[in-house]
């Protein structure tokens, strides 16, 4: 039998079984790759064998079986770290900040906080969205316009209660 003829007949099944081993539609295909690479390196010695399925039924024991050691390592190594100190909740400030700019159009939204929270420039603003250093200079002015507008008016409805 020649070597696509065999893939033809046992990638499904192989896929399947696979699929029974990780639990992941992603990883198995990868481990069906690779043990198809390795047949089709060896596949001389390989095609010779009483059955070559079971051949690379084995290597992809073997693929698995390595990867969930790869896993078991990565985890014993995150258990051995202390855990990372807890982040506080936000200011009252940056909640309010926050609801303000919702309150803003999409445009000037993004323009302030790729500039004043990403330090990005007019012309890398401009860059990344696709437009003129002249509507970035807009959306910069009208954002902290209207922004300006929701915060003061949200300072009063503050004093109030």
């Amino acid at each position: 039998m020649d070597f696509d003829g065999f893939y033809r007949d046992t990638s499904r099944r192989l896929l399947r079984y696979a699929y029974g081993l990780t639990g992941d539609p992603g990883e198995a295909q990868d481990l069906v790759q690779e043990a198809y690479a390795r047949a089709w390196q060896r596949w001389r010695k390989v095609s010779a064998y009483e059955d070559p399925e079971a051949w690379l039924r084995l290597v992809v024991n073997r693929l698995s079986t390595d990867r969930w050691r790869r896993i078991g390592v990565r985890r014993a190594r995150a258990a051995a770290e202390p855990p990372p100190a807890p982040v506080g909740p936000p200011s009252e400030d940056v909640v309010v900040l926050v609801r303000a700019m919702r309150e803003l159009p999409e445009a000037h939204r993004r323009a302030l906080a790729l500039h004043y929270l990403l330090d990005r420039s007019i012309a890398e603003i401009a860059t990344e969205t696709g437009s003129s250093l002249g509507t970035v200079k807009s959306w910069l002015s009208r954002g902290r316009t209207a922004l300006a507008a929701v915060l003061s008016s949200e300072e009063g409805v503050r004093r109030v209660h």
